[in-house]
């Protein structure tokens, strides 16, 4: 950590820098430049752009130093053999096969450190990240957060909050089952089959609100006045107390106390044909609270829009988790998660 910190600074005030020349000038290309540009530790001199044609970038002639367009490929290679360059990122397409092979082959003539950043963008990634596998490298394109560490600690996560919760709710919803059997006749619980982790199939428990038991092929939304309620199971419903037995759900490892929430079976199968990414949700556990929620992307799905835009939360969320969003979002769902204007 101390080497760190003193490389750190040396490269801050301009000793120990490479030279950095970038083949490509497209988005991934202007990307790494600006990454380099905010990370002066990195000692990374930027010299600029190489592309198969200058003219087709008239906006980058113009440009400061670092950002402009210093010449074409051979060019570079030139550049490169006179030693003026250290390192060379390559961000061309997969489509510009040909020249990436006839520019490495060039560069190796070269004391140039040559990298290809590969062209993974064009996809929406979900937690990527390399593996090699018996020395051949691979990138991810979807992938879990939950894996190794993380894995650990997420669970370790639920367990404890899981417990504390469980036994500071246990006198309410004591009071809550009782309520129910007073209000209508039936079972307290209401177990609905859900897709959990990896679309695996679960029983999600849930305090009964309703008249009737929908876990079939068909399961029909709540909506607002919807007569399948029950008076006392409305309140469970507008508060969210109706949720509180998921806590069970969290310590027998089927949910997380953070993470998308779980669609009836029926559900998942209409919207993973109408929205494109909506079974990568199931790359991490599914939760009672979510960012989705937090965020007010809860209740009836009534259009395809917000059904997209839960998604897009629940991606958000797969991508950047960390064990401090989850801590921020149990923190935002006392305040925004339990009474919410689409909740009935």
């Amino acid at each position: 950590m101390l080497l760190r910190s003193i490389m750190h600074s040396l490269r801050k005030a301009g000793f120990n820098t490479r030279r950095v020349a970038i083949v490509g000038a497209d988005k991934i290309g202007q990307r790494l430049a600006h990454t380099i540009d905010r990370a002066p530790w990195m000692g990374l001199q930027l010299l600029g752009f190489y592309v198969e044609n200058p003219l087709d970038h008239p906006e980058l002639n113009r440009s400061e130093p670092g950002f402009s367009i210093r010449g074409n490929l051979e060019q570079l290679v030139d550049d490169a053999r006179a030693g003026y360059i250290d390192k060379v990122y390559i961000t061309l397409s997969m489509a510009h096969q040909e020249h990436i092979n006839w520019l490495v082959q060039e560069l190796s003539d070269t004391t140039a450190s040559v990298y290809i950043i590969p062209d993974v963008f064009m996809f929406h990634l979900l937690h990527a990240r390399s593996e090699s596998i018996d020395g051949l490298p691979s990138i991810s394109i979807f992938d879990t957060p939950m894996d190794g560490a993380s894995l650990i600690v997420k669970r370790i996560e639920d367990i404890v909050l899981s417990l504390i919760i469980l036994s500071i709710i246990s006198i309410p919803m004591l009071v809550i089952a009782i309520g129910i059997k007073l209000s209508s006749p039936g079972p307290v619980f209401f177990r609905q089959k859900r897709y959990g982790m990896d679309g695996k199939p679960i029983e999600v428990w849930k305090f009964r609100s309703m008249k009737v038991m929908e876990n079939g092929e068909k399961v029909t939304q709540a909506t607002k006045n919807d007569s399948r309620i029950t008076p006392f199971g409305s309140f469970l419903r507008r508060t969210s107390l109706d949720e509180l037995p998921q806590f069970i759900n969290v310590l027998r490892g089927e949910m997380s106390i953070v993470g998308p929430r779980p669609h009836a079976v029926a559900h998942n199968e209409q919207y993973r044909k109408l929205v494109q990414g909506y079974m990568l949700r199931h790359k991490v556990k599914p939760g009672i609270t979510g960012w989705a929620q937090v965020n007010g992307w809860r209740g009836e799905t009534d259009t395809l829009d917000k059904m997209q835009k839960r998604i897009e939360f629940d991606l958000d969320y797969i991508h950047h988790w960390s064990f401090w969003w989850d801590v921020k979002i149990i923190f935002l769902t006392l305040f925004k998660g339990f009474i919410n204007k689409n909740a009935y």
